[in-house]
């Protein structure tokens, strides 16, 4: 079972088409006003395969988002559709910490043989990356008895509440301070010694050091070589938990399983999520068996942290499907070769032109930092009207973000983004 090929943009209406505006209209009375943004209107999807997306005036888009980094493996891959479908004809629900689907641990184990360094393995699973996030502060704390973390400039980890305490955004912190616990000290992305410095500074006995091995909403930040390892070794000295938000760069995103094994760095957690299961709703944080086991009890019937759908059959299918894609597409290794040739042709495309700052990556999970916020937003709206989905990301939103599917064909990537070079020359212009 294999994608078809990506296909080129095809644009039979206007941006956006008339459904597009019915369905923005209608969504405005029955949606809360904070969620989907309505001006400009947005193009409403329909269906999607590979690195296409049509909305639902017929248009057909290349996705250079994988939808926010899900579609690892593509939108709608057959072996992941396959396993859902026939999932679903069996069990679509079962009792996940009660009596557990036979799927949930096939899974387990799965994930258990990707940890990085290998070893006993321990795993809570969840719904989303705020889940996963939940669950390795949960276990941070009573492993350690430390509520202290620091986390990083830049950094997100989600909007639960919890999560929220960890991630840098004022915008998304201030307007819930209130609700927020405040036990968390923010240091310099990539800089070691301020992580010493602000834990040493920090009011609250540090227990977890929290990182995004590449940052992703952040801006494609990428930190310089040896600044994980040189983490791992200062959290082993001080005795925190090393805890790696592998929830974007995950499951191949930069060109290895898990971006800590650029450096084989061993973290004591391991947040997942997004392309764990292609497109299903679906998370979970893993961890070295010695710090889960100190952290959490055994359960007598009443588990201290769970929900309605841990472990959801469907949801554990997709990701057992999409793991065996990534093993035998070689999507990993696709996605670092790929992203070496997307990153080139970015630099040499835009080399002289004084609205780019800087254009960084790593695997596929690339950045454009442009000098003005306003010409990212821009850029962005003429990509689509080109028939290319691209998104911002970074501090104002001033970061043009690539994170196409891994499975895209080099040739069909490199003619998006040479959309992209067109409309950032134009806006330097």
């Amino acid at each position: 079972m294999a994608l078809p090929p990506t296909l080129a943009p095809a644009l039979t209406t206007e941006l956006p088409g008339p459904r597009s505006r019915e369905l923005a209209t209608r969504l405005a009375r029955v949606e809360s006003r904070n969620v989907t943004c309505l001006e400009p209107v947005p193009i409403f999807w329909e269906r999607a395969s590979g690195a296409n997306v049509w909305d639902v005036d017929g248009n057909r888009f290349v996705d250079l988002t994988a939808a926010f980094g899900v579609a690892t493996t593509g939108h709608g891959h057959p072996q992941v559709v396959a396993a859902i479908r026939d999932q679903a004809g069996d069990l679509i629900h079962g009792m996940g910490d009660v009596h557990p689907p036979a799927a949930k641990v096939e899974l387990l184990e799965a994930l258990a043989g990707l940890y990085p360094g290998g070893g006993p393995v321990r795993t809570v699973l969840g719904s989303s990356g705020s889940d996963a996030v939940e669950s390795a502060l949960k276990t941070a704390m009573l492993a350690t008895g430390r509520a202290g973390v620091v986390a990083f400039e830049g950094g997100y980890h989600g909007l639960s509440l919890g999560a929220l305490d960890t991630t840098w955004r004022p915008d998304f912190r201030e307007p819930f301070a209130a609700r927020l616990p405040g036990r968390t000290v923010f240091a310099r992305y990539g800089d070691v010694d301020d992580v010493a410095r602000c834990a040493a500074e920090s009011g609250t006995p540090i227990g977890a050091v929290l990182v995004e091995p590449v940052q992703g909403r952040g801006g494609e930040r990428v930190p310089p070589t040896g600044f994980l390892r040189a983490l791992r070794d200062l959290c082993t000295r001080e005795g925190w938990l090393l805890i790696a938000d592998e929830v974007y760069t995950g499951f191949g995103r930069t060109g290895r399983v898990f971006c800590c094994d650029h450096e084989q760095v061993v973290p004591d957690l391991l947040c997942a999520g997004k392309g764990l299961a292609s497109g299903m709703p679906f998370s979970a944080c893993m961890g070295r068996a010695e710090v889960m086991d100190r952290a959490w009890p055994a359960s007598q019937g009443e588990a201290l942290h769970t929900q309605t759908f841990i472990g959801h059959p469907l949801g554990c299918a997709a990701a057992l499907a999409s793991i065996d894609v990534l093993a035998k597409e070689d999507l990993a290794a696709r996605a670092g070769e790929t992203g070496k040739r997307a990153i080139e042709r970015l630099r040499s495309g835009l080399s002289d032109c004084d609205a780019v700052a800087e254009v960084r990556g790593l695997g596929l999970m690339i950045g454009v930092e442009l000098r003005r916020p306003e010409h990212a937003l821009a850029i962005t709206r003429q990509c689509l009207a080109s028939g290319v989905i691209l998104l911002p990301s970074g501090e104002g939103g001033r970061v043009l973000s690539v994170t196409p599917p891994l499975s895209i064909e080099p040739t069909a990537l490199l003619t998006a983004l040479d959309v992209v070079i067109e409309h950032t020359r134009a806006c330097s212009g």
